[in-house]
């Protein structure tokens, strides 16, 4: 961009005019205030032509016919140059501000607004309050000039507080505020700050930053919401537009598995964002062979740093998973479980772990992990069927079931505490709130019940019988296996289907899906045709399928704290842990490399 003035040419200058008076402005007025904003740069005041010789406008004058027009820009180019402008005005450029709104024959705001925003700043609230009669006919709204002055008044009455100006206080408040007839519970509340013995507990009270430019810097942004974006740009236009596109790209990308950062210095806006499958959890890092059976099920503990493995072969394996390599190492095995292990369930603080087994298992063992020790071991009844069970979040009783219509209650000891007779549950949840628990029955469909006022209301329901369900951390999602259906996904509030999920093969076997990944973005499920499938929440196809089992995977379970780590279960006898690849280079490690981020290989 050229600057006009320093050996600039007669043609240039005249075309700068001539977009002026295109754009409305007389060419003198473009020239004197282009910017629509203060002309000091650090003090120091730029000169109304910018710079621009007087000789220079006469020689302009005289040839004027000859002089090429400057194409005029279309409403989008006025809001680029509108956009940059706010933004190096933001960042203390005015000088270079008025350079471009000179140049480009644009204003950055209406003159009302920059006045309106000056007084504000300045803490001229008369004189402020007097532009909101100019604005009040620039606007689409002009009902809402009595919540802008309304706003105007409360920053004035906070300012005079503090400065212990009570009577002055006083008189806004009875003369000003409440004639406005705007929102009297606030007006009520303002009243109390008269009774601040000292700045900051008003500050306190308030919840304001006090008298400055922070707090009326807070207070323009306010204002500004109720002018029109072609009278006054909202703040920080450009870098809202910008974060928006970042995060936009992010959630479009299917592989992306870390935290979302808010701010646009962790990013390059140079480049796209793209994440490598590389960086996602589908390669082989261990595989854990101490089981000498099928393996049933695999459950991470909440904390992350444990994995719990349970066998046909009648043991639980619990595994240590190592902070930094995030290898496993075989931790404790506990044994006893004649009927073999098929479901496995965490207390909230990991200090306990319940173990069920399959159909024709009457027994329940929950066990003291930190001490190795079994806790208790309990059986209301040989007729029972403990298949299923759930911690409540109070972590200190939980629910189980089975198929035989058992429905139970009890405490750490084994105690009953509570019954619901004639369910047959399948798989069982306790939600947030302490008192529903989620259980799947042989009707096809999952029910809520209370234990508190015995009441209990349909959920879902399906067509075909549903294996097993989890539900996300939120409580708003299900995620259920439905037998010859395959994943899918229901919404719990709403009470519909969401999404059903391509690719698994789910026959009448048990196979437990999960939620993972960082915000719980992803789904993964066991398949019986031996594969591991990983779908983005969002897609109906699977954007991993991941081979190495050779038998029907039983289970899958992430991560809860390392969005990168993933376990499967096997027939095989095997439990698989997945991780991203083994060696990534340096633009694959920071997530620039975007070649394969729709990639279905395996």
């Amino acid at each position: 961009m050229q600057v006009n003035g320093a050996g600039q040419d007669e043609d240039s200058e005249l075309s700068y005019l001539n977009s002026s008076a295109q754009n409305g402005e007389s060419s003198s007025a473009g020239v004197a205030h282009t910017n629509g904003l203060t002309t000091t740069n650090n003090g120091n005041s730029v000169s109304n032509n910018n710079g621009v010789p007087a000789a220079s406008n006469n020689a302009v004058s005289s040839d004027t016919n000859s002089v090429k027009k400057k194409k005029r820009l279309s409403q989008s180019e006025e809001d680029v140059i509108r956009l940059i402008g706010q933004h190096l005005h933001d960042l203390g450029l005015n000088q270079t501000v008025d350079l471009l709104m000179q140049e480009s024959g644009c204003r950055l705001e209406h003159p009302s607004a920059t006045k309106f925003r000056n007084h504000v700043m300045e803490g001229e609230w008369d004189m402020a309050e007097s532009d909101l009669n100019e604005l009040k006919a620039l606007m689409h709204s002009p009902s809402a000039i009595v919540r802008m002055k309304f706003l105007l008044l409360q920053q004035k009455y906070l300012e005079y507080l503090e400065d212990a100006k009570v009577l002055e206080a006083l008189q806004v408040l009875r003369a000003e505020l409440t004639p406005l007839k705007y929102n009297t519970e606030l007006i009520h509340i303002l009243s109390g700050y008269l009774m601040c013995s000292h700045a900051e507990d008003l500050r306190a009270k308030a919840d304001w930053e006090g008298k400055g430019t922070a707090s009326r810097t807070k207070l323009l942004d306010k204002l500004q919401t109720y002018l029109p974006p072609s009278v006054m740009l909202p703040p920080r236009r450009l870098q809202t537009l910008l974060r928006q596109a970042v995060e936009l790209q992010r959630e479009r990308c299917l592989y992306h598995n870390t935290k979302l950062d808010g701010g646009l210095d962790s990013v390059s806006l140079l480049l796209d964002h793209a994440c490598s499958r590389k960086q996602f959890p589908c390669y082989t890092q261990q595989i854990l062979t101490e089981h000498c059976n099928e393996v049933w099920f695999c459950k991470f503990s909440n904390d992350g740093t444990k994995l719990a493995t349970g066998s046909k072969d009648t043991t639980v394996i619990v595994w240590l998973v190592d902070t930094e390599s995030h290898q496993l190492k075989l931790l404790k095995t506990l044994e006893g479980h004649a009927y073999g292990v098929s479901y496995l369930a965490w207390s909230p603080d990991d200090s306990y772990l319940i173990a069920c087994g399959p159909d024709d298992c009457s027994e329940l063992w929950l066990w003291n992990i930190q001490t190795g020790e079994l806790r208790t071991k309990m059986s209301q009844s040989h007729e029972d069927s403990l298949t299923s069970v759930a911690w409540n979040p109070d972590g200190k009783r939980f629910v189980t079931g089975g198929q035989r219509g058992q429905f139970y209650q009890c405490d750490l000891d084994g105690n009953l505490l509570d019954s619901w007779e004639g369910v047959r549950v399948q798989c069982l949840w306790c939600l947030g709130d302490a008192r529903t628990v989620l259980a799947s029955d042989t009707h096809q469909r999952i029910r809520g019940y209370n234990f508190e006022d015995l009441t209990d209301r349909n959920i879902v329901q399906e067509d075909h019988p549903i294996m097993s369900f989890t539900v996300s951390k939120n409580g708003r999602l299900a995620l259920l296996n439905v037998a010859t259906q395959g994943v899918h996904l229901w919404d719990l509030h709403d009470r519909v289907l969401v999404r059903k999920y391509q690719g698994v093969t789910q026959g009448f076997y048990t196979i437990h899906s999960c939620f993972g990944g960082h915000n719980e973005d992803f789904i993964a499920s066991g398949s019986e045709d031996h594969k591991v499938y990983i779908w983005h929440k969002r897609s109906e196809l699977p954007i991993a399928e991941l081979s190495g089992h050779t038998r029907t995977v039983n289970c899958v379970s992430w991560n809860p704290v390392v969005p990168g780590l993933l376990a499967s279960a096997s027939d095989d006898g095997t439990v698989r842990i997945w991780g991203p690849a083994p060696f990534l280079d340096v633009h694959e490690a920071e997530g620039l490399n975007g070649t394969e981020c729709c990639s279905m290989d395996s």
